[in-house]
Formats: C-alpha cells, sequence, structure tokens
C-alpha cells in the first residue's frame, strides 16, 4: 500500500531542517538537520556593531539540498516506506529576514562586485542596525498613516521589512541602486523550488507581507509610493515591484521545477505551498486554533494567537500585527513576542561562563535552580537583553539584574533570568486578554519546551494557567509539512483543510504543567514588581522614568566603542 507523505522544510537562525511526515497520521518517518556555514553558526556579524546580523543565501540554498537528501536517504532506510510518495511541500523561515535580489532573480551576493558587501546579504531577522529607521517610519506613519500602525501594534520595528530597506538605501547606496527588489527568506525558498524567483513571479506570502511589510487588504496591499517615497525615492522603486495581492499557506506557490527535483532526487511536478515564517508555521505544527496561545520558545520567542475575521479587535499596543489569513486562512493572526529567550541563557552560560565551562552549563545551572524556591535568591531582572519586542517594542532598551549581592550564586542568576522571561510572557497575555482575545489554553513549543521542565514549571507558575508542552519537538517543519499535505489535497493523498490536516497529523500534547498556588503567589509578588521596573524603565512617560539610562549607555557604547 502506498504511504503518502508531505515534506515540511524549516530554515531557522543556525540551520535547515527538513521532516518527512506520514499524511494520515502525522509520524515523522525520516528528517535531518543541515547547518549553516558562514560566519558564526550562520549568523554573519561584525564585532564593531554589536546591533548587525545577517545571512548568506549559499547557506540557505546549500542546507536545502543536504536536509533534503539526507531526509531521504533515511526514510530509504526504512522497509515501511518503501513505497512512500511525497505529495507536496511546505516552507518556512526566519523573519523579517529580507534578501535582496538582481534582475534576474538571483541573490545579489551572489554578484562578484557585491560579494563583500554585507547589505548585500539576507538580513536576519535579529538585525537591529535599523533602529533609528523604524522609529522615522513609526512617525512619518503617525503623522500621515495612522492606519498602518493599527496593524502593527502602534509601532514599526528595527527587526521587519521597510526599516532594514531605508537603512540599505541610506548607509549602502550602490548595493540598494543595484537591486531589483527586495524578498523574505520565505518567499524566495518556495521561488527557488519552483524557479519563480524572478521579481515578477515571486509570490509574497500574507504572513511576512501583513507582520511585517505592513501589507493590509484595506489600503490595497503594501504601503503606498507616497508614503515611502517620503522616507526614500528608492523605497517607492521597490514598492512598484510588489504584487497587490498575497498567497496563504493553503495556496500553491508552484510546482517543484525539474533542476530542483534532481538536485534534491524527488519526482518533479510536487506542488509547494506558499512559505511563512517559522513561529507561525510552528504555531500550525503545534496545533493552533481559536481560543489556543501557541509559544514558540526559543533563542527568542513568538507568541501567536487567532481571533475570528469577525471580531472588531481595537489596536492592540505593542503586538507585531493583527493580520487577516497570516497564520491560518480564515482568522486575523495575532503575533507578540520576545526578542530573546534562550539567547539569554546562552549568553550567561556561554559568554560568561560562571563557574567555568562545566559548572556554567545549561544542565549543571539548570539542577542547582531547580532546587531554589521562588523569591530565595532576592533577585529580579528585566528579559531586554535583545530589545523589547512586545509590548514595548523598543529595540533600544537592555538587560536588568537587580538585587545581587555577595553571596549570589550563578544559579540564582539563571533562575532569576529564567523568571524574567516567564514575567515577560505574561505581560503579553494579558495585553491580549485585555484587548478582547480569548485564550483558553497555552501550548508551548520549541527546544526549551521539551528539554527543560523546569523553565515550563516556572511558566505555569507565573501565568498562573497550565502550559501544555507540543506533541511534536520539531513543530515549525511539522506545520509546513502540514501546509504541503493540504496544498495537495485529499485526492492526491493530503488533506483539503487545515482542521483536516490538523486532526491527522498533529500529535496530543506531551506533557502538562499545572500552576503550584504557594509558588504563583510568590510570583504574583514579584511580578508587581517586574511590571514596576517594567514600566520605569520602558515608558518615556511613566512617573520617574529611567529608560533614558538604557538608551544612553547605548549611545556611548555605539560612540565609543573602536572604528566608530
Amino acid at each position: 500500500m502506498t504511504r503518502h507523505c508531505s515534506l515540511g522544510l524549516d530554515f531557522g537562525t543556525n540551520s535547515a531542517r527538513a521532516l518527512l511526515a506520514d499524511t494520515r497520521t502525522g509520524e515523522t518517518l525520516a528528517s535531518a538537520v543541515s547547518p549553516y556555514t558562514h560566519g558564526d553558526a550562520g549568523v554573519i556579524g561584525d564585532p564593531l556593531d554589536p546591533d548587525l546580523a545577517r545571512q548568506h543565501p549559499a547557506d540557505i540554498r546549500d542546507a536545502l539540498q543536504t536536509a533534503v537528501r539526507l531526509t531521504l536517504a533515511h526514510a530509504a532506510s526504512r522497509s515501511d516506506c518503501a513505497r512512500a510518495r511525497i505529495v507536496g511541500i511546505g516552507v518556512d523561515a526566519t523573519a523579517s529576514t529580507p534578501l535582496p535580489l538582481d534582475a534576474a532573480g538571483q541573490p545579489l551576493v551572489f554578484d562578484a562586485a557585491f560579494a563583500d558587501q554585507p547589505a548585500a546579504h539576507a538580513w536576519l531577522w535579529k538585525d537591529h542596525t535599523a533602529h533609528a529607521e523604524a522609529a522615522e517610519i513609526t512617525a512619518l506613519a503617525r503623522d500621515i498613516r495612522p492606519d498602518y500602525l493599527r496593524i502593527c501594534g502602534g509601532a514599526y520595528s528595527s527587526e521587519w521589512f521597510w526599516a532594514k530597506a531605508l537603512r540599505a538605501a541610506r548607509t549602502a547606496p550602490r548595493v540598494f541602486e543595484a537591486n531589483a527588489t527586495w524578498v523574505e527568506l520565505s518567499d524566495w525558498i518556495p521561488a527557488l523550488l519552483c524557479a519563480l524567483d524572478h521579481p515578477a513571479t515571486l509570490v509574497r506570502n500574507a504572513c511576512a507581507a501583513g507582520h511585517k511589510g505592513l501589507f493590509h487588504p484595506a489600503w490595497g496591499g503594501y504601503p503606498d509610493a507616497e508614503f515611502l517615497g517620503r522616507l526614500h525615492p528608492q523605497l517607492a522603486r521597490i514598492r512598484r515591484t510588489l504584487p497587490r495581492r498575497t498567497g496563504t499557506i493553503a495556496d500553491t506557490a508552484g510546482t517543484l521545477a525539474p533542476e530542483w527535483a534532481d538536485r534534491l532526487g524527488l519526482p518533479a511536478g510536487i506542488p509547494v505551498a506558499v512559505g511563512s515564517i517559522d513561529a507561525h508555521m510552528g504555531a500550525v505544527g503545534a496545533g493552533i486554533a481559536p481560543g489556543v496561545l501557541v509559544k514558540i520558545i526559543g533563542t527568542s520567542s513568538c507568541d501567536i494567537l487567532l481571533a475570528p475575521l469577525s471580531n472588531q479587535l481595537p489596536t492592540m499596543e505593542g503586538m507585531c500585527g493583527v493580520v487577516p489569513h497570516s497564520v491560518l486562512p480564515g482568522f486575523e493572526g495575532i503575533e507578540a513576542g520576545q526578542s530573546a529567550v534562550g539567547d539569554i541563557f546562552n549568553w550567561f552560560c556561554e559568554r560568561l561562563q560562571p563557574g567555568g565551562p562545566e559548572a556554567g552549563s545549561h544542565e549543571q545551572l539548570t539542577r542547582a535552580a531547580a532546587q531554589l524556591t521562588p523569591g530565595q535568591s532576592g533577585l529580579l531582572a528585566l528579559d531586554w537583553h535583545n530589545g523589547n519586542r512586545t509590548i514595548l517594542a523598543d529595540p533600544r532598551l537592555s538587560g536588568l539584574l537587580l538585587g545581587l549581592h555577595l553571596h549570589t550564586t550563578p544559579a540564582e542568576i539563571y533562575r532569576a533570568l529564567v523568571e524574567a522571561t516567564a514575567f515577560g510572557a505574561r505581560i503579553i497575555a494579558e495585553r491580549m486578554v485585555a484587548c478582547g482575545a480569548a485564550l483558553d489554553r497555552v501550548v508551548a513549543c520549541g527546544g526549551i519546551a521539551v528539554r527543560s521542565p523546569m523553565v515550563m514549571g516556572i511558566y505555569a507558575d507565573v501565568l498562573g494557567r497550565p502550559v501544555e508542552v507540543a506533541g511534536s519537538d520539531q513543530t515549525c517543519a511539522l506545520g509546513a509539512a502540514l501546509a504541503g499535505a493540504v496544498v495537495a489535497g485529499r485526492a492526491a493523498g493530503g488533506h483539503d483543510t487545515f482542521p483536516e490536516a490538523t486532526a491527522a497529523m498533529v500529535p496530543a500534547p506531551r506533557a502538562r504543567y499545572l500552576p503550584d498556588p504557594t509558588r504563583r503567589s510568590v510570583y504574583d509578588r514579584l511580578y508587581r514588581h517586574y511590571q514596576r521596573l517594567h514600566d520605569t524603565f520602558g515608558r518615556p512617560g511613566h512617573a520617574g522614568a529611567l529608560g533614558d539610562v538604557m538608551k544612553d549607555l547605548l549611545a556611548l557604547r555605539d560612540a565609543t566603542r573602536p572604528g566608530a
């Protein structure tokens, strides 16, 4: 009997993953990871500019081929996959990670004339070099296009498409004038697979366009040329290359082209779904539905919630967008998140190495921190080591640790940092509910959710809600596989709708963490202090505001670092 499968392709910060899933049961038949090779684990930085983070598109292209071929080889070794047939392909990638293309649709960095130009690379999601440009976009929108801010929580982010494009136009004009268009990584990969990567044939996805590019049907698509032209004439030129319509993950971007079929070892003609942002696809792989808050917890975090299109939600201050059809067709997708979670834990363990490389490992610190009780350390932290994404939407904020004394231990600091990320998560959840969104369940996914019961227990206690852990440990790739199954359709061995695909392919939660009333009581007390620090350092108009201290320290750092 032929086994119908779907191939999910997930492109993260440091590597690409391919996952082959049975469309009838969701069982993972094979998977493989291929790391990126440029820079530091795929991230090309600049020691003189800590805000810069780029990627080389060759890493994406090469890891795509390697991960798929390895996955197919693993599947071929299984006797029950001998007659497996791949019926669809789905794709997700980080965002906003825009990439400049030339007139032929090739990444500009592939041209020898621009190979050494950082602006010609993909601008990785966590690149914050465009913080001033983001503030300028926010100010102009507030002045002449206030509706633009309604869908992005009241402020445009330095992590997003137009801020990065504006930064490139100003700081690398030769590069920017040579590009024909800019494209999100989650659009470039499906186009590459389908040989539709020419600027005129690219399909743009509703998820990245809406949450990162200010796209909305209410004003005819992307921001208008007059608005963009006021920022920079070159942005108006890029606007002319962008379509008036976008696709959802239920739509087909095209079919697998012969060239890529040969490179991957697959038959040509397999339908390829329109791409999406990795975290949003992770929500799909975790079984998102109305009322289910999915928290994708990794190096950063992304919180996804759905609301019916008929709901008239107000402007949700600080959210990363309320966008129709961005997660699943037929719903508003609500996105929020934290700019650093796992990155904070990694910074403490790997950069500071408290107690040395072994004593300061995640495993050692977690074991010691798990023995502590809430409040025992007397510490309180702010989780802004990479700025604040939600709800303050301010990349020029920084981390804070309060309560240090001469007996403070590394484990106490580690736990305080975990608690800070949980308090940040609670701020987000409470804002969503206050704005009228239904929140009935919390499902966490990502490596931290799977590997750290201590972190998940703290999150349940701080949120005061049960926290479930998704059944799949690769929800982004599984979500992409669901998209592949849906564009294939039931007649071909896939599914006709996402509810149908979810019921068949998404496993039940693997764990459930319940809040403890005693610990919750202590965390409520700590949370009130966190809120005070949050507002004092994060809200400029707050009584006794101290946010200017963080910003002035960052400005001083930028002005005095070597090469400034």
